[in-house]
């Protein structure tokens, strides 16, 4: 026995002695990962797909955090605020695209929804300094107010003959009109219904993509695009129709804009986002059609559906939109009976800054409806979140707005409810919320860019309707529900009936 206490250890036996031990501390840790439940298959999701976020909100209230098993790897959903800062600000550097980038990149490009590292924050510093000018603020505002101007007088001929009016399209059709505008200084006057057939075929190949994209997610999606069948043929054909339209505006761009160059100043105060690339000899006509589809996505299927939501939630509650068009009024200095052009010509920043409370009820809208209900990021390598659960690398992870909004752990005991006050403080000014806790312009770096000039937008159209209109139901008994897209479109629209306000 002295002997072997005497002699030596090996040096390899050292070695295997100590990976020894290290594997099993690491197997214990490893043991010790505590992972989210599993609360379900895909093929549930494909059951629920008609009210799949009411699904994924019921799983939420259970579960805050849970697992999804797919044909070939766990998804995981959470619903808490701590997590969603953890993966978009804390740790963002071990959540990004992906494999996401497949599933997108074949629809919007190279764009900014789907960069990565360092073409990310090229494109996004190339976006943000045209966004934060107080030219293209000045510019969209005016394209805002005409185009209420022009939906409000579609409105008018409807109420005088006492027709329903389905909402939905003419908002689409209205910021679908208000981005191109804004992006490339064309008027497309959809709404005019007149010599508009590329636009509308356009609209259509984009909501139907925008649906059928949301499948891809399923898995089986690159077998279907192989044998050119199923949802994949319906998106190929419809990337063909949107990539025409859009490379067609930006050729009548550069056309439009080698006629006109000697321009005068005041023109030149007014040049659209497209114009300052062109500028700055950004003319690759693939970058330019990412840049251009990308802020459409961005700016047309997202605020139409917010305002679509939001005239649902004046339908549903006529006291609010009363006191709305109250507080239209006291901030412009008008009353019910004057011209939307007066109103719209009187919707000045200070007016607006003055509508607290129609913020408000915007807010409150997109917290129970949000405009993309669901988010996602692909770890990158295993981590453990703030709540205890570990994930691993490869999983895709998604953060759930449209649930979180719903959730009475987060927003109190009166979460289901419409109640604008919640966002304002005791002198009725607006109060913001932390973007983790309400995420729909999203949070972190990728914050949403264009959220100032959604709020502009929502804020002009609202206050030009509900100062002249009241808004009723056709069907006062119908439960609207939603379509299962990217972004939160109604099922069968939003038909209703206005009335003007005497």
């Amino acid at each position: 026995m002295d002997f072997l206490l005497s002699t030596p250890l090996h040096p390899i036996a050292i070695s295997l002695a100590v990976m020894f031990l290290l594997g099993v501390i690491f197997l214990r840790k490893k043991q010790n990962k505590r992972y989210p439940p599993v609360a379900g298959t895909v093929l549930h999701q494909l059951i629920n797909r008609r009210k799949l976020n009411q699904y994924m909100t019921e799983l939420a209230c259970k579960h805050t955090t849970y697992r999804m098993l797919g044909l070939f790897r766990y998804t995981v959903y959470t619903a808490d605020p701590v997590n969603v800062e953890y993966m978009l600000k804390t740790n963002v550097a071990n959540y990004g695209m992906g494999y996401l980038q497949e599933i997108l990149s074949g629809i919007y490009g190279d764009g900014i929804f789907t960069a990565e590292g360092d073409k990310w924050r090229r494109l996004r510093k190339a976006s943000s300094s045209q966004f934060s000018t107080n030219v293209l603020r000045d510019f969209s505002s005016e394209i805002f107010k005409t185009n209420a101007v022009k939906l409000s007088s579609i409105i008018h001929e409807a109420a005088t003959c006492g027709k329903s009016i389905e909402m939905q399209v003419l908002f689409l059709k209205s910021t679908l009109d208000s981005i191109v505008k804004i992006l490339l200084g064309i008027d497309l006057d959809t709404m005019s219904g007149t010599n508009n057939e590329e636009s509308i075929r356009f609209s259509n190949a984009f909501d139907d993509t925008n649906e059928a994209s949301i499948y891809r997610f399923a898995g089986i999606w690159k077998i279907q695009r192989f044998l050119n069948i199923g949802r994949e043929a319906v998106i190929r054909k419809n990337i063909e129709v949107m990539d025409n339209f859009i490379y067609d505006l930006i050729n009548r761009k550069i056309e439009n804009l080698r006629k006109s160059e000697e321009q005068d100043e005041q023109s030149l105060k007014r040049r659209d986002f497209i114009s300052k690339l062109l500028e700055a000899k950004e003319t690759d006509p693939k970058y330019l059609r990412d840049m251009v589809l990308n802020f459409i996505a961005a700016g047309k299927d997202t605020t139409g559906s917010a305002l679509t939501w939001f005239i649902y939630m004046m339908c549903k509650h006529l006291d609010i939109q009363e006191k709305i068009a109250q507080e239209v009024r006291e901030a412009t200095g008008l009353n019910n009976t004057s011209s939307t052009d007066e109103v719209a010509a009187n919707l000045t920043e200070e007016a607006l800054i003055k509508m607290q409370y129609l913020r408000a009820a915007l807010t409150e809208t997109l917290r129970l409806y949000p405009s993309v209900p669901l988010n996602g990021r692909v770890c990158f390598s295993d981590d453990t979140w703030p709540d205890g659960y570990s994930v691993k690398k490869g999983e895709l992870v998604i953060f759930q707005p449209y649930s979180m909004g719903w959730m009475k752990f987060i927003w109190g005991d009166d979460a289901e409810e419409f109640r604008p006050e919640r966002w304002l403080d005791g002198n009725g000014n607006f109060k913001d919320e932390s973007p983790f806790k309400f995420t729909a312009f999203n949070a972190g770096p990728r914050i949403c860019l264009g959220r100032d000039h959604s709020y502009l937008q929502m804020k002009i159209y609202s206050a030009v309707l509900l100062n002249n209109y009241i808004f009723k139901l056709t069907d006062e008994n119908k439960v609207v529900t939603y379509k299962n897209m990217v972004t939160l479109h109604s099922d069968e629209g939003l038909h209703v009936h206005a009335f003007p306000r005497v």
